[in-house]
């Protein structure tokens, strides 16, 4: 396993840090200063510059086309943040890779030129391995794209400077986006922004996203500079490093090889215009070939045998780095080692024997904050929603209005609706604490943790990233299993996925845990949250077939962010998302499927039922409550909750408010009520625990299910998948009550 780390490249070669002394009288100028003076002598000539542009375009009666740019980027270097600042949009942003699986677009305009931005994933190269990889630099090498917008984190610059030259080969136009700049001044680190351009052959810009500092210069730059032109190159190599070949590259190229690399590049280039090959970018396509490439090479189909006698890419990828030793030489001072915090906190929190422990117990301090705060707030909620129901329900009864709609509106929809309100404090909290813990950089590490565990199972720790993300949602989790190389490894990561808690099963975790376990409730719930982890591991080592092991020929690659404290506006964004998305999903499917389940309770084959258990929803429930019977749910009443919450897990509480005739289900009237009843029906906590084990692992909503029929793209597999989540919920859930019964 492979860990990335800022300021560091454990991968490739040993960091080298320091700074020319000849650059001391220059940095004597406040940095700060100096940033601001270089960006209002900037933005004064970009505002001259787009003036006379316009003046000659309205002479000449033109249209500015739209100009195609593409945002390229390790992980975690803020390419998300600063799309979202360009476009407004609401992008996923976390600490970990794989969250940005497929491009995304958005248009908007800077003066008189108009844009279409594309955020690719994030990847560290452009060697086509995995999913990112091969999205990024298709989309990079097709015509459409005009200007590559490299984003880079300034702050760990030795580390994306390698992404950034391989960008540079492509000779495509390409701005360096010198990203969190403010981190960079933060540590007492200092950027020549002067000597940077010189040596890469490239404008480079500092902005901040997080502060959006620099964003206008930087799409100003970016609008001047989609004609590529000729740079001006001072590289001022050391005599020993300078080149004899009988071209002068170093004239030409930013990144220039030795002797003999430079001589293959030449015959590959040569060779392949003799063969009549045809392509924009003879280097880049040599500098592949030499690699070995595996999609060039089939592309290109030539024979190469007698030039290309083995594999060149350790040597080209050291060289690079060779240069890149030299960059950081020369443009940047103060470079500081790994922050001492980060390395103290690290030795505990993935730490072999004990990372586990800690992230089950950050986990359990979550649950701790759901339950207690977000209880405390729901109880105004409750009181709102009762007050309201009771308002309601005399207000039609005074204007008259029919007993039926009557019913319909307050035991249907106000109940229903109203009973999934309620939990939105528990839902905030909740959300509010992950988005903490991910901003900060800390889930990255829980994927470096599983790795060893996840190895055992034939599974790379990178497949963990889409169980943590599935206990937000079941849907993004799905999609982020795209980015596994393996078909396969994606597969049997879409069949665990789904059996992690998502957001929509609390409320069903809450109601049941408090009703029936009191000051125990938060524990009772928790453990849901472990018994899904743990199937989940048990499934992907049933899935494993012969494989032993898959870390050694596919190990993890992720990087370690330090930690930083939160920013509040991306928190805010992420949780308000959430929270819109809950709310959205009330006003729309909890609502459509309380309405179904009111008609569903009133109306029967013999017209309108006036006794629920001659309705059609009676019918179905007792249909299946024979298969249910065996795990303690042989309500009829449970087992036609459980049908509706196949349109959103939050559909069975609504529909047991519903089923019960329970206006305000959540409080703690309702709550008396509802174990009132269930009690006459000799359903307890046993049940009850059966009942949550069952939400837990059953088949997941309609969404999920469309999206992992998306992802497999096989009918076949979808329906395994359905159908084995199903048996193991009835299985496992028939076992905890079986068992319970015999020391209950």
């Amino acid at each position: 396993m492979q860990v990335l780390q800022p300021g560091r490249r454990e991968e490739h070669r040993r960091t080298v840090c320091g700074a020319d002394k000849s650059l001391k009288g220059y940095f004597q100028t406040p940095y700060e200063s100096r940033i601001a003076s270089s960006l209002a002598i900037c933005t004064g000539i970009a505002m001259k510059e787009d003036m006379e542009e316009k003046e000659e375009r309205e002479k000449k009666g033109q249209e500015e086309r739209e100009l195609w740019v593409g945002f390229v980027g390790n992980p975690n270097c803020g390419k998300t943040t600063l799309f979202n600042a360009y476009t407004g949009a609401r992008l996923k942003v976390a600490n970990w890779p794989g969250v940005t699986v497929e491009k995304k677009e958005g248009a908007m305009k800077y003066h008189s030129h108009r844009f279409r931005l594309v955020d690719l994933p994030g990847i560290y190269s452009l060697t086509s391995y995995t999913m990112e990889e091969k999205l990024t630099r298709q989309f990079i090498l097709e015509d459409e794209v005009d200007v590559i917008v490299d984003v880079a984190d300034a702050s760990a610059l030795e580390r994306n400077l390698y992404l950034t030259l391989q960008l540079i080969e492509l000779g495509k136009p390409v701005v360096l986006a010198l990203n969190m700049m403010d981190i960079v001044q933060e540590r007492g680190m200092e950027i020549d922004l002067h000597r940077l351009p010189e040596m890469l052959g490239v404008p480079c810009i500092p902005v901040s996203a997080r502060k959006r500092t620099g964003l206008q210069i930087l799409m100003h730059t970016v609008a001047h500079h989609r004609e590529k032109r000729r740079a001006i190159l001072e590289h001022q190599h050391p005599e020993s490093k300078k080149s004899r070949h009988r071209h002068d590259h170093h004239n030409e190229y930013a990144m220039v090889y030795d002797d003999v690399i430079e001589d293959k590049i030449d015959e590959i280039t040569d060779r392949l215009k003799a063969e009549g090959f045809e392509c924009p970018n003879y280097r880049w396509y040599a500098l592949k070939l030499l690699e070995q490439d595996e999609e060039i090479t089939a592309r290109v189909g030539c024979d190469l045998a007698d030039i290309v006698d083995h594999s060149y890419e350790t040597d080209i990828i050291n060289q690079k780095y060779d240069f890149i030793e030299e960059i950081i030489e020369e443009c940047l001072v103060g470079k500081q080692a790994k922050a001492a915090t980060t390395d103290r906190v690290d030795r505990l929190l993935t730490h072999r024997y004990l990372g586990l422990p800690m992230f089950l117990g950050i986990m359990a301090v979550v649950f701790f904050l759901t339950f207690f705060i977000g209880d405390w707030l729901k109880g105004y909620f409750e009181n709102f929603l009762e007050w309201f129901s009771s308002a309601a329900s005399r207000g039609l009864a005074e204007l008259g209005v029919h007993k039926l709609l009557i019913s319909l509106l307050v035991d249907g929809i106000i109940s229903g609706v109203g009973g999934i309100l309620t939990f939105l404090p528990n839902i905030f909290i909740l959300f509010l604490a992950l988005a903490f813990l991910e901003d900060s950089g800390y889930m990255s590490r829980v994927a470096y943790v599983m790795d060893g565990l996840m190895g055992r199972l034939g599974l790379s720790g990178r497949a963990f990233i889409p169980m943590v993300l599935g206990f937000g949602c079941s849907v993004p989790a799905v999609m982020a299993s795209r980015a596994l190389e393996d078909p396969v490894d994606r597969r049997r990561t879409v069949f665990v996925t789904p059996f992690m808690s998502c957001s929509a099963k609390l409320p069903v975790y809450v109601l049941f845990s408090q009703m029936f376990f009191g000051k125990y409730a938060m524990f009772a719930a928790f453990s849901m949250y472990l018994l899904g982890l743990v199937v989940g591991i048990l499934t992907a080592f049933l899935l494993k077939g012969r494989k032993t092991s898959r870390t050694a020929e596919n190990p993890l690659l992720i990087e370690l962010p330090e930690y930083k404290t939160p920013n509040a506006r991306t928190i805010a964004i992420y949780v308000w998302e959430k929270v819109k998305d809950y709310l959205t999903k009330a006003g729309t499917t909890i609502f459509l499927a309380s309405i179904v389940v009111w008609f569903a309770l009133n109306f029967g084959p013999r017209g309108m039922a006036k006794d629920m258990q001659d309705s059609f929803g009676a019918l179905l429930g007792k249909a299946v409550t024979p298969v249910l019977a065996t795990a303690g749910l042989g309500l009829w009443q449970i087992a036609l909750a459980l049908i509706s919450g196949l349109a959103a897990k939050e559909v069975v509480v609504s529909s047991l408010s519903v089923l019960f005739g329970i206006a305000n289900i959540s409080s703690a009237s309702g709550m008396s009520e509802l174990t009132s009843v269930l009690a006459g029906y000799g359903f307890g906590a046993l049940n009850a625990y059966a009942l949550m084990v069952f939400v837990l692992l059953y088949t997941p909503c309609v969404a999920t299910i469309g999206v992992i029929r998306r992802e497999l793209k096989s009918a076949k597999w979808t329906a395994a998948t359905i159908g084995y989540q199903l048996f193991a919920a009835w299985l496992l859930s028939t076992v905890v009550y079986q068992v319970g019964k015999l020391f209950l």
